[in-house]
């Protein structure tokens, strides 16, 4: 029995869309039948996860927001969320340095307003901010488990992790993003969390991504599956690349790991 730990964009989705091909589907229904584990490891949290996409497939469990929450059948495990003091320091940081964020939440997510706003980036993306209805900023302390942050130059990240070393990590997602979580938090500490408690060995773990946030999960399990559309990094550390998402990625990365029988 493998236990699977499968990226949400860019490995189970396309960019830009929610639904899931037939073969991705497909593929995921005939492991599962055949008495293996399939499981969600993303970056995004709960809410941005939504029912949309689990409702397309059933997975066993679903590891979220970088490790902060995990849920396995439906049984909520595990949820670190940022303290109201730990919060407060990050908004004062990130207006100190001019950086921008979406404050992602298990419920809700949290988006600068008005002269909030730092870059013309953000800026940009002001239209995609109203119709997510995201929270603003002042009910975000205590109520939020990582960041998506955009710095206008190195320099204001750069200041971000000089005041905060101490309570986050930073994950680069190139041109400025970065995926800020708390200290100590990332998918292979979720992989590690979810095969201690249900006793499962390192040998049977199996990650498939295809970005930057899914290096430390790939680097973790036993058995690593890049995307063909992974970024360079993810490629040098796979030990199988498998094709892109839109054509058969993961059901050619499930035939390739035997999990799918003859």
């Amino acid at each position: 029995m493998k236990i699977i730990f499968f990226d949400i964009d860019g490995t189970l989705i396309c960019g830009g869309s929610e639904l899931m091909s037939e073969s991705t589907k497909e593929a995921i229904r005939i492991a599962r039948a055949n008495g293996h584990i399939c499981m969600i490891n993303t970056g995004r949290t709960k809410r941005l996860v939504g029912e949309n996409l689990t409702g397309q497939v059933e997975f066993d469990g679903l590891l979220l927001g970088c490790g902060t929450e995990i849920e396995f059948h439906g049984k909520q495990l595990m949820h670190k969320t940022f303290s109201m003091e730990e919060s407060k320091a990050i908004l004062t940081a990130m207006k100190k340095y001019h950086v921008d964020a979406v404050l992602e939440g298990s419920r809700e997510d949290y988006a600068p307003r008005g002269e909030e706003v730092f870059t013309e980036t953000f800026r940009h993306m002001a239209r995609e901010i109203e119709n997510r209805k995201y929270d603003c900023y002042v009910n975000a302390p205590g109520n939020y488990d990582k960041l998506y942050a955009y710095a206008e130059t190195p320099a204001g990240m750069d200041g971000m992790k000089r005041d905060l070393s101490e309570i986050l990590d930073f994950i680069d997602r190139e041109q400025g993003f970065y995926e800020i979580v708390p200290k100590g938090y990332s998918k292979a500490t979720a992989i590690r969390y979810i095969t201690d408690y249900l006793k499962i060995p390192m040998e049977d773990t199996v990650a498939i991504g295809d970005s930057n946030n899914d290096l430390p999960m790939l680097k973790y399990a036993h058995t690593s599956i890049a995307m063909g559309n992974s970024s360079k990094q993810v490629l040098e550390v796979a030990d199988y690349i498998t094709t892109d998402v839109d054509k058969d990625g993961i059901w050619n990365a499930l035939k390739w790991l035997g999990v799918l029988g003859k």
